[in-house]
Order: structure tokens, then sequence, then C-alpha cells
């Protein structure tokens, strides 16, 4: 491998500059996309560009669906009244249309389509409850927006999506897609709301609920970040990527402020061996990634993805050292970081699925090589994030270091011209993709295939 220097990677373990940038981002507060916080968490990132030794520095603004939230509220009426206002309780999900609806509930489990076809016609005019949970036996992650569109489709006048994390933490998360507003009002209620109405719902209790929700669907501007290193008159460039935008309850310490404090420390180590790059390295934070992957769709179609030799998208970092890689099938990306991993003597796991989340999908989906960087840890699911406790407290940089040193290692690899890493062709990727992937993607009105002139005969 095209190994960094020691004293590079001995800079990787003592620096602050990486935990410095996530700190000022944390401290911007509220950077929902679309919205002052994710403007200002964009500046932060391109001042640290900047004195990371980047060049070509530039805030690219582009237009999207904005989303601002109000108050929401969850009443029950029946045998055990309760009214639920406060944002440990309840918060509405990113998408929903504004609205007041009531009605009985309808527990669906975890939301599989197993459950949903076993209610059947129960939720006709009902409030469907879900859990955010993935049962152990299904092969992949069953994302909200699914269920979501389930329960409407179900007949469902209102949808509660229960968090299965303890903590008083109603869980947030776009659930509009490319189909902003969605069709009928959506809050998420914590685990401990949830399962009091579980238990309601078992008891057939009588009750009905109401749910109100006040936002504001409206056009917005977003912005995303860019900065360079390398030769400048290189062919191909490898880009090394994360989101700036968090949702608007927490500080987005984990999802995403470490991704993007990552991708400016990488720059940083890389700069100190930039006469050594045989590839352009780009460096770009997108925006509006939570709520529908905007920026990195802005990026791809404004960019010419030939030149792209393959993507690294760091997404969700720190909490912990314990790397892992999606793949998406990019056997050659697998390889980078299992070349690094033993390198360095560190273990990574890795998964090959094709996976629709995170901004990387946006270049797999056009057959350029592109992973999903992360870390993994003992929490199940989402763990904190999405909810109030994405904070700084719940991270190390000693983690933060480590993943840094793990990152940049592989970037510099990458950018070697003794890596090669194909691409695919459009149909190779679409026939690829999971059955229920594709079902998720065609749902939220993301199937990126069908009557696309792109898809010409040589692609299709």
């Amino acid at each position: 491998m095209t190994r960094l220097p020691d004293t590079v990677v001995g800079d990787a373990q003592t620096s602050t500059f990486g935990w410095e940038t996530l700190r000022s981002l944390v401290d911007v507060g509220n950077r929902m996309a679309g919205q002052e916080g994710e403007k200002a968490g964009a500046a932060v990132v391109a001042d640290a560009f900047e004195r990371a030794g980047l060049r070509e520095i530039e805030i690219d603004e582009f237009d999207i669906p904005g989303w601002w939230r109000g108050s929401s509220a969850l009443e029950l009426r029946g045998s055990h009244p309760r009214r639920h206002e406060s944002q440990h309780d309840v918060l509405a999900l990113p998408g929903s249309p504004s609205g007041t609806v009531s009605g009985p509930v309808v527990d669906v489990g975890d939301g599989t389509y197993e459950e949903f076809d076993a209610v059947g016609d129960d939720l006709e005019g009902a409030v469907a409850l879900v859990s955010s949970d993935t049962p152990e036996n299904t092969d992949r992650w069953l994302h909200r927006m699914e269920k979501y569109v389930n329960a409407a489709d179900h007949g469902a006048v209102g949808f509660l999506f229960r968090n299965h994390i303890e903590g008083s933490l109603p869980p947030t998360g776009e659930v509009g897609y490319h189909n902003r507003p969605g069709p009928i009002p959506a809050i998420g209620v914590s685990k401990e709301v949830g399962e009091r109405l579980v238990r309601y719902a078992d008891e057939q209790a009588e009750f009905v609920v109401e749910l109100d929700v006040d936002c504001r669907n409206e056009p917005a501007k977003s912005r995303n970040v860019e900065g360079v290193l390398g030769p400048a008159d290189a062919d191909r460039e490898v880009l090394v990527t994360a989101h700036v935008d968090a949702h608007d309850i927490a500080d987005g310490a984990n999802d995403n402020g470490a991704g993007s404090a990552l991708v400016a420390e990488i720059g940083r180590l890389l700069a100190q061996v930039e006469s050594d790059l045989d590839s352009r390295v780009r460096f770009v934070t997108f925006g509006s990634e939570e709520v529908g992957l905007w920026g990195a769709y802005h990026f791809a179609e404004s960019h010419d993805l030939d030149s792209v030799k393959c993507v690294l998208n760091i997404d969700g970092p720190a909490n912990s050292r314990n790397v892992r890689v999606g793949t998406n099938g990019f056997e050659s990306m697998g390889e980078a970081f299992e070349t690094v991993g033993e390198e360095l003597d560190v273990p990574i796991r890795s998964g090959d699925t094709i996976s629709p989340h995170g901004d990387q999908w946006a270049f797999v989906q056009e057959g350029v090589p592109a992973v999903m960087a992360t870390s993994t840890s003992e929490q199940s699911g989402r763990g904190w994030g999405h909810t109030h406790a994405d904070t700084l407290d719940k991270l190390d940089p000693r983690d933060l270091r480590d993943v840094a040193t793990i990152f940049a290692s592989t970037a510099s690899h990458l950018a070697s011209d003794d890596v090669e890493t194909p691409h695919k062709t459009r149909r190779e990727i679409r026939d690829s993709i999971d059955a229920g992937y594709v079902t998720e993607l065609k749902m939220g009105g993301r199937w990126p295939y069908d009557d696309d002139a792109r898809s010409g005969a040589g692609e299709n």
C-alpha cells in the first residue's frame, strides 16, 4: 500500500484539530437542512478546510424542499386520558404535513411487510404504531419511510414511530423523501410513551389518540463545501465525503458532525504528503443528507462522474474506534480497507449489500465505486442517533484519532495509481439491488432507473 509516513500517523494520533472542528460544529446548535444552522456549519467546514491546507475551497448553494418544525402533541382519550406535548415525549417527523387526525391505535410491531399484511383492514381510519427496531430474522434494515408509506397505503390516518431505545428519547427522521410532504401526519414517540400505547392496545382498552402536527414545508437553500489536494492535472479524483447537516433536536455529534470533522482532518493529514498523491483528492461535505441526500445528488448531477475514481463516504463514525465499511458490492474498495487494516493491525468489519442509505448512494446508483464508512458499537440500530442524545459527551477524541488514522491511510491508498477501482454499469447496479431495497426506493420516489434517459443501450 501507499503507506502514510510514520510522522503523519503520529500526528494523527496526537492531533486535536478534528476534535476542535467537531466541537465548533456542535456548538452551532441546530444544523437542520436548509436552515441558518446548516449554513453556519458549512462556514465552519470551509474555515477548517482552509486551515487544513486545502485549495479551491468553495461553498456551492442549491435548492431543496425545506421543513421547519413547529409544535406537536399526542392526546389519549378514553379510559386512560393523557396529553403529551413536550419534546422528550413526542416529535414531528420531517416531511410530515401539518394537520390534526384522530383514531384508534393499531400496533404493527416492528413494521415488517408481514405485520402490515396481518393487520390488514384494521388500519383503515386508524393510527399506526410502529417500532423503530428491525427484527433480527430480517435480512435488511427496514427504514422508517417505508413503514410510513405502508401505513398510509393501508389506510392509516396517522403514524406513530416509537423508539426502541429507552431514555425518554423520541426519534426523528425523514418520512417524505422525494414525495414531500407525506400523506399523513407523523410523530416520533419515546420508548416509554410507545410501550404505554402498546400495553393499552394489548389490553384492548377503550381509547383513541389525536395527533396534532404544526410544521412548514417550504423551499429552502442548502450548501455543499468542497476543497482539493493533489495534482491539478490528474485525470481522476478520489472523493472523501460526509454530510454536515443534522436534525434540529440535538448536536448531531456522531451523525454527522464527526464525519465532517474527519473529512477536514483527513485533508489536513494528506496535505502533508500532497506531493506524493497520484490522484487528485476532493473533500466534500454535503448538505441535506438527512432529508433525502439532496447535496450528494446535486454534486453527482453537476460533476463528471467518469473522472471520479471512487468515493469514501463517512457517516456516524465516532461512537467507537471499530470501523465498519459497506462496500456496496465493489470488491476493490473492500480490498483497499482490508489492506489498510492489515498494515495498521486493526480489525475492519465489512458488508457488501448495496444500500441506498447514505450519500454514497448517489454515486453507487451510477456505478461509481463508493462506500459507507462508519463505526460500530454495542447499541442497537442508530443508538443515540436522531435523538436529543446525539451529543458531544457521548464521543471520545481518542476514537476520533484512531478512526482518522484508518480513513486517512485508506484515502491515501485509494489515491495511488497502483490501486484500481473499476466502475460498474447502471444495469449491473440495478440488477444487484436487493428486492426489498428496490421496493423501498420506489416507495420513496428514489428509484433511478425506470424511464431514465441516462440509461442508454450501453448502460441500461
